[in-house]
């Protein structure tokens, strides 16, 4: 064996041995962690992390005012379903917005009759047939909700029926055409907000987990 070779092996060797000590004493990291931080002061007892009982629901007061009647309502809701989350609805009613939002723009209701109570729907129809028959056709891309926040929260002791009124801040670029393809409304790529308020409704401690859409404004 030549020298070269021989000295390229003892060097791997070194190397190696070199690696493994290193392991041994620094241990092995994944990812990013900072240096470890000395501690000053006393060490915290027990009572520094007692949690005080009895206080406001921070799932309600977090969206509404504690003495309002609207965390009133979803404090009878929480009653009647102790899984129910305020904040859980809120997320889901965000990704409604946007599914039924754009279902509409393009007209594909079936999508989204689930979630519709009969009136909307059939508002919603009226006016995807009234588009269909003028040959009006739109282009609509959804970019995201700017604001959500609670408006509003009822709810019927006796039905047990609730109801949630969310105000959205919707962007979108939006563009409509007429049968040849000519733009008669929005210009492509321009994005514009779209402010909406939309109450659902649900019967709390029902089978059925949806909540539908019963009302809209602005």
């Amino acid at each position: 064996m030549n020298s070269p070779i021989l000295q390229l092996l003892v060097l791997a060797g070194i190397a190696i041995f070199l690696i493994l000590r290193l392991k041994s004493v620094l241990g092995t990291r994944d990812g990013f962690e900072g240096p470890p931080r000395a501690q000053s002061g006393p060490t915290p007892s027990r009572r520094d992390f007692e949690v005080i009982e009895g206080g406001p629901d921070r799932d309600i007061v977090d969206h509404v005012p504690e003495d309002s009647d609207a965390a009133g309502a979803l404090a009878d809701m929480k009653r009647i379903e102790p899984d129910f989350s305020v904040t859980g609805f809120l997320q889901g009613a965000r990704g409604a917005y946007e599914m039924i939002l754009m279902a509409f723009e393009r007209g594909k209701l079936d999508d989204i009759t689930p979630f519709l109570d009969k009136d909307v729907y059939e508002t919603f129809a009226q006016v995807v047939d009234a588009r269909e028959q003028q040959g009006l056709s739109i282009e609509a891309e959804f970019l995201g909700v700017r604001d959500l926040s609670l408006a509003n929260a009822r709810f019927d002791s006796e039905t047990r029926r609730a109801e949630i009124t969310v105000k959205y801040v919707g962007e979108l670029t939006s563009v409509v055409r007429d049968s040849s393809g000519e733009i008669i409304e929005g210009v492509p790529g321009q994005s514009k907000r779209q402010k909406d308020v939309w109450t659902y409704e649900r019967i709390m401690g029902s089978d059925d987990p949806n909540w539908r859409l019963v009302s809209t404004g602005e």
